[in-house]
């Protein structure tokens, strides 16, 4: 079955002062960084989970056959919400989770987290100096549990007994603890690829 990523794309950046994810860092989006990385990482298909009237036009990716959107309804339920509306909308194995608020992620730690879940059939978390990051990634097998649970959760509650299966990668990429929140983390150059 092919790998699929699932890219929460629904929340509002109030922090941001809106249009985060069409912000530039150099000449490419906010989104189309972190859309690049899951590609260029090996990933064959992404669904972007994104708010009703999002308005992406900037993001050149979005026109890739590989990536895809799909609409949450309500995404102030939270991102575990957009999660499943993603995985609701597309199947696939292993699974990755990257929010798309992560452009600083390497294409190279797609590949590792990719090829270790595929390898382990276990729940894959990336680290960094002690601290898990994203893209995280699961096993199909772990699908049905994760849409089945209430949206209101996160997605470590709906693993819930199954982190037993998880297993910690370090990973010398300090992206995968970096998102953007505010304008001034697109300054910092410390994390770039």
């Amino acid at each position: 079955m092919p790998s699929l990523a699932i890219v929460p794309a629904a929340g509002k950046a109030e922090r941001f002062g809106g249009g985060k994810l069409i912000a530039l860092i150099g000449e490419d989006t906010v989104l189309d960084r972190t859309l690049a990385s899951l590609l260029e990482g090996g990933v064959d298909r992404i669904v972007v989970v994104i708010a009703p009237a999002a308005d992406l036009a900037p993001v050149r990716r979005l026109t890739d056959p590989r990536v895809s959107t799909v609409t949450n309804a309500d995404p102030s339920r939270g991102m575990f919400s957009s999660i499943q509306a993603g995985l609701a909308a597309a199947a696939g194995d292993p699974i990755l989770v990257l929010p798309a608020d992560m452009p600083f992620v390497r294409s190279s730690t797609v590949r590792e987290v990719l090829q270790a879940c595929s390898e382990r059939r276990r729940i894959v978390i990336p680290t960094h100096g002690g601290k898990g990051g994203h893209p995280l990634a699961f096993p199909e097998a772990l699908r049905e549990r994760v849409l089945r649970a209430r949206p209101t959760l996160t997605l470590k509650d709906a693993f819930g007994g199954t982190l037993a299966l998880r297993d910690d990668r370090p990973v010398g990429d300090a992206g995968i603890l970096r998102d953007v929140d505010v304008p001034a983390d697109l300054e910092r150059r410390d994390y770039l690829a």
